[in-house]
């Protein structure tokens, strides 16, 4: 097949399905070819992404340059992935211990892509009955406002493939589960899940590079683990439009541009007040919105 397409043609459209360490893998039909890019993408600041559409060329049987990128639906830096249909935040209920702040800057980062977000919070397992209770409360709200939800102890107690969508990307901390996860739906996948550091709460970095796993729906993305995220891509005035619930209701602001800080007669803050808006989701919108503009005093 290699040989038949090397003598037939040497420029062909695949996608990125890997990437490591300079090269690119690019799937086409059943085929993968180890590509790299051309050099003036450098020059032009493109970088290939994992889930890129590609036309490469063959240069022999296993290899090839690629020649240029289609557009992109959607896009993220952090993870590196293109054309991304939705992001699984996986949280874990402890060792890491789970964090409404650390959750709250997942979906705002994920809503400033535009891609759809899912929560799921692993190691329910390891919570007292009033402990699961809390979280379990917590995720009431975030389904209430239009999350899609799940809150598991062993994630090979029932199918989870049905979440993976075009392209998944798994997002989240180190030690939360990604990769338990991906063996629970790829056995055959075999990923190394890593070992917690008490010392840290946090787990080791297990993944290094970027590849797209096929499934059934579509490919989920394994990505390399971060703790941190940044909101550099987030303006001022656009913050408010990461949060669902604040959007709902804006149009009962006094102000059409409020941004539900000082303003008078703010339908947001009324509705935090009386409780209808998570206070928790209020407080780390000030906190983001603090983070902004520290960067904008910073440069």
């Amino acid at each position: 097949m290699r040989q038949n397409l090397l003598n037939e043609v040497n420029v062909i459209k695949g996608q990125i399905i890997k990437a490591l360490s300079g090269f690119y893998y690019v799937k086409y039909n059943d085929e993968i070819y180890q590509c790299r890019a051309r050099g003036n993408f450098r020059k032009k600041g493109i970088n290939p992404l994992v889930g890129d559409f590609v036309t490469f060329q063959i240069e022999n049987e296993t290899d090839g340059y690629i020649l240029s990128i289609e557009e992109r639906t959607s896009y993220m830096v952090r993870p590196p992935v293109a054309n991304i249909e939705r992001v699984i935040i996986v949280m874990s209920a402890k060792e890491p211990e789970f964090s409404l702040n650390l959750l709250d800057k997942f979906l705002v980062k994920v809503e400033s892509y535009h891609i759809e977000p899912v929560i799921l919070v692993t190691k329910r397992d390891l919570l007292s009955a009033s402990e699961c209770s809390e979280i379990e409360h917590h995720l009431a709200y975030y389904t209430s406002i239009g999350y899609e939800t799940y809150f598991v102890s062993n994630l090979n107690a029932q199918s989870y493939d049905t979440l993976v969508k075009g392209i998944t990307v798994l997002a989240g901390q180190s030690g939360v589960g990604k990769s338990s996860f991906i063996n629970s739906l790829i056995p055959d996948a075999n990923l190394n899940t890593g070992v917690i550091s008490n010392a840290l709460n946090r787990g080791k970095h297990t993944t290094r590079h970027v590849e797209l796993i096929p499934l059934q729906n579509g490919y989920i993305a394994d990505t390399p683990g971060f703790s941190s995220l940044d909101l550099d891509n987030i303006e001022k005035v656009t913050l408010k439009n990461m949060f669902p619930e604040f959007i709902a209701i804006a149009d009962g602001c006094k102000f059409r541009e409020c941004l539900h800080i000082n303003e008078p007669k703010c339908a947001v803050k009324s509705a935090v007040e009386a409780g209808e808006i998570l206070q928790t989701r209020y407080d780390h919108y000030l906190q983001m919105m603090r983070e902004i503009e520290s960067r904008k005093v910073r440069y």
